[in-house]
């Protein structure tokens, strides 16, 4: 084990040349970032968890069932035993084939089961008060977070001049306010990685697992070796559209869609500006010629300038989404599609369609049977008028 760890901590990797680890020791003049701090994060992640849960049932739904979001979830299938076994052991969309067999052994007709299949779905997921409240937690964290990271950088010297991430590197202090600021997001990225398999999910599950992965090793890489004045800077550059996403699918889930709009035009203006333009002018150009001209490359160097540029890739991805959802808005008109983010009822809806006329029909029988079902309506009703789920 000692000698993963020398290999692992080694300093020609971590450091520039001529640094060692002990240069970076506390001392009583100076605190540096230590690997150990990072051992923090996991109690804190477990603490913003809690709090997460007393806001969420004290707060956030308070202020749901204020503006009347109903709290019942989609309508429940009727019970059957076939097709339950049916649906947990074998397949939870029934090809046209299964459809048929299904139809002869129950005597339904296929309409009818198509039915079922889509209530029983749907009945797995959440009511719109439980998305409420997980927006509202988000809304609310994601705000104050971006507030804290703006009024901590306007008082340092690298948010007016960039190169002072990189003078003195890597011996520059650690201060109270940037420890404060680095725990904090890590932790919370960290209870995002735990909540993600317990919390609403999204068809875009695997892309924001690997989004917080990333997350996660980015500012835990950037700590440990002391490019924290670089990292703030990524890290609030990617909290400043998130609050305005969580607002937007609060004003959906409320049905006031204007205001649902308005908070996705801004967001969309501010995702795509601060992503695609002001991140790579601004932060990739320190990171990746101003630290080259001051510092010069490392092998860290390498490898924390390419996890830069795979998140600048995944931006790109999430803003060719966002621009491929407005045009289709646009070309069909409706506003309420503008929303890549699960706000409303499009493609990547969280409650599958289904046309009124359908689900307003009661199962029906074939006419030689004496068996008889009750009838059921569609799941849809619930939802309201829009993909890819942005965290960062």
């Amino acid at each position: 084990m000692a000698g993963i760890l020398a290999w692992f901590w080694n300093e020609r990797f971590w450091l520039p040349h001529n640094v060692t680890w002990a240069d970076l020791k506390n001392t009583e003049e100076a605190t540096f970032p230590q690997a150990e701090d990072l051992y923090l994060a996991f109690p804190l992640a477990f603490c913003i968890f809690m709090v997460r849960l007393i806001f969420e049932r004290f707060i956030a739904k308070p202020c749901a069932i204020a503006l009347n979001i109903p709290a019942n979830g989609p309508q429940i299938a009727q019970p059957n035993a076939i097709l339950e076994k049916v649906f947990t052991a074998i397949t939870k969309h029934p090809d046209e084939k299964r459809l048929e067999g299904l139809s002869k052994q129950l005597d339904w007709d296929v309409r009818s089961i198509k039915r079922w299949f889509r209530q029983r779905r749907n009945q797995e997921k959440p009511s719109i008060l439980t998305r409420f409240c997980e927006s509202m937690w988000r809304f609310s964290f994601y705000l104050y977070v971006f507030i804290y990271g703006v009024r901590f950088l306007k008082q340092t010297p690298w948010l007016w001049n960039t190169r002072h991430c990189w003078y003195n590197y890597p011996y520059q202090p650690l201060t109270a306010d940037l420890h404060y600021y680095y725990m904090l997001e890590l932790s919370f990225y960290w209870s995002l990685m735990f909540s993600q398999f317990t919390d609403i999910k999204r068809k875009d599950f695997g892309v924001m697992f690997l989004h917080h992965l990333l997350a996660i090793f980015l500012i835990s890489f950037s700590y440990v070796n002391n490019m924290a004045r670089a990292g703030t800077l990524v890290i609030c550059l990617h909290d400043s559209a998130d609050a305005l996403l969580e607002a937007a699918k609060m004003a959906n889930y409320a049905k006031f869609q204007k205001m649902c709009d308005l908070m996705f035009v801004m967001f969309a203006v501010v995702f795509i500006t601060s992503r695609l333009g002001i991140f790579p002018l601004w932060v990739l150009n320190t990171t990746l010629f101003e630290s080259w001209e001051i510092v010069g490359p490392y092998p860290s160097w390498w490898v924390f300038n390419l996890l830069l540029l795979l998140l600048q890739g995944m931006n790109c991805f999430w803003s060719y989404l966002i621009v491929k959802m407005a045009c289709k808005a646009v070309s069909k008109g409706k506003a309420g599609k503008w929303n890549p983010l699960h706000v409303s009822k499009d493609d990547r809806s969280d409650i599958e369609s289904s046309s009124e006329d359908e689900d307003s029909e009661p199962p029906e029988k074939k006419p030689h049977t004496s068996t008889t079902t009750n009838g059921t309506s569609g799941t849809n009703g619930y939802l309201l008028t829009g993909p890819c789920s942005m965290e960062d």
